[in-house]
C-alpha cells in the first residue's frame, strides 16, 4: 500500500494534511489512518489513549460492528472507570491498614482521684519514667564504649549495589531521609514482589533519562511511600498483565529511592523511548504542587549515581515525560524545576 493511500481518512475519504490531527490504527497488519475528528472520540479520551497504558485505538475495520463509533467511545471510558476502581479499592485496602494499625484509645490516669492530685501523680509518673530512661541510655552508652559492638552492628549497605558507600543502618528505619544521603530500597526492602519473568537486559550505559509521575496520591514516610510503591506495582503486574513494576526508580517524598526493574533492565514506562533509557517517576501528582526538597534531592543523587556506576553516560539527556508522549506528566511545577537542572534537553 502507498503512503498516499495511507494518509487518506478511511471515516471521510479526505486526505490527511496536519499530521498532527491523525491517528493510527494498532493493528500491526492494518496501520491505516484516522482524523482526530472522525473517531468520534472527545478530547479527554484522546489525551487517554496516550496516557494510560494498554489502551489502544483500532480502525473500524479492525473492530467489525461491534466496537465502532460511539461504542468504541464507551468502551474506553467503561476501561477507565475499571482502572479508577481498581486504584480506589487498592487505595481503600490502605487506608483500612492504617486505621488498623493506630494505637487504641488509653483511658485517663486515676480517674478517680481529684484534678490536682491526678496531676501529681502523672508528673510523677513521667518524671520517674524520664529517670528510667535516662539512666538505660547511660548504661548502654557506657558498654557501647568499652565493647565497641554496637557501633559496628549498626553499620549495613542500605543498596547492595553500592558497596563502597556505607550507611547507617538506621537511616533506612527513619520516617524521612533528610541529609542528602542517597538511600535505595530493594524491592524486597519496600515489599515489592519480584519479577514473573525474565526482563529484557538493557544495553549500558545509556544515554536518555525520563522524568515522570505517578499522579496519585504522594507520600511523607517509608511505610506510606512503600504502600503507594505496591500500589503501583501491582496495577502494572496485575491489571496490565506486566512482569514487573513499569519504571526503572520511584523517588518518594521520605528522600528514599525505591528500586523497580533498576539500571539493568528495560522498564515499560514511555512508549517508544523505553529501550535505551532509565524512566524514574516522582511519587505523587506535581500539576499544581511541588516536589518536596527532599524527593528532589534523592532524584539528583541517583542520577549522580548512575554516571559514577557507567549505568548513565556523563552527557546523557534529560526529559520530562509529556516531551516523549501526549501527557501532562511529570506535571507542571514537576517540569519547570527539571528543566533547570543541567543534562535536561529540549531536543528529542
Amino acid at each position: 500500500m502507498s503512503r498516499i493511500a495511507l494518509e487518506i481518512c478511511l471515516k471521510c475519504h479526505e486526505k490527511i494534511v496536519d499530521n498532527s490531527s491523525r491517528i493510527e490504527c494498532d493493528n500491526g497488519l492494518c496501520g491505516r489512518f484516522y482524523h482526530l475528528k472522525c473517531t468520534e472520540l472527545n478530547e479527554d479520551q484522546l489525551n487517554m489513549l496516550d496516557a494510560v497504558p494498554n489502551l489502544r485505538w483500532k480502525c473500524d475495520s479492525c473492530l467489525g460492528r461491534l466496537k465502532t463509533g460511539a461504542k468504541m467511545s464507551q468502551w474506553l471510558e467503561n476501561s477507565l472507570r475499571e482502572h479508577e476502581k481498581r486504584l480506589e479499592i487498592l487505595e481503600q485496602g490502605l487506608q483500612k491498614r492504617s486505621k488498623l494499625n493506630d494505637p487504641p484509645q488509653t483511658p485517663p490516669i486515676c480517674p478517680f482521684l481529684p484534678n490536682t492530685i491526678g496531676r501529681k501523680a502523672v508528673t510523677i509518673t513521667v518524671l520517674f519514667v524520664l529517670f528510667t530512661t535516662l539512666l538505660g541510655i547511660v548504661l548502654a552508652t557506657t558498654t557501647n564504649l568499652f565493647g565497641k559492638t554496637l557501633n559496628q552492628s549498626k553499620i549495613a549497605d542500605v543498596d547492595d549495589s553500592r558497596p563502597n558507600i556505607p550507611i547507617n543502618s538506621t537511616i533506612g528505619d527513619l520516617d524521612v531521609v533528610d541529609n542528602s544521603t542517597l538511600v535505595i530500597l530493594k524491592v524486597a526492602q519496600w515489599g515489592g514482589r519480584p519479577a514473573k519473568n525474565k526482563l529484557a537486559e538493557q544495553a549500558l550505559p545509556v544515554n536518555r533519562v525520563v522524568i515522570s509521575h505517578t499522579a496519585a496520591e504522594g507520600c511523607e514516610s517509608r511505610e506510606v511511600c512503600s504502600a503507594r510503591a505496591k500500589v503501583v506495582q501491582s496495577f502494572h503486574m496485575d491489571s496490565w498483565d506486566w512482569d514487573h513494576v513499569g519504571y526503572n526508580f520511584l523517588v518518594g517524598g521520605d528522600g528514599r529511592v525505591y528500586e523497580g526493574r533498576g539500571w539493568n533492565y528495560v522498564g515499560a514506562h514511555t512508549k517508544g523511548y523505553n529501550k535505551g533509557t532509565i524512566g524514574i517517576s516522582f511519587i505523587g501528582t506535581f500539576t499544581r504542587t511541588r516536589p518536596n526538597e527532599r524527593q528532589l534531592k534523592a532524584c539528583q543523587l541517583l542520577l549522580d549515581e548512575g554516571v559514577r556506576l557507567k549505568k548513565l553516560t556523563s552527557e546523557y539527556r534529560l526529559y520530562g515525560h509529556r516531551q516523549l508522549s501526549a501527557t501532562e506528566s511529570p506535571g507542571e511545577e514537576l517540569y519547570k524545576i527539571i528543566q533547570t537542572w543541567p543534562h535536561w534537553s529540549h531536543e528529542i
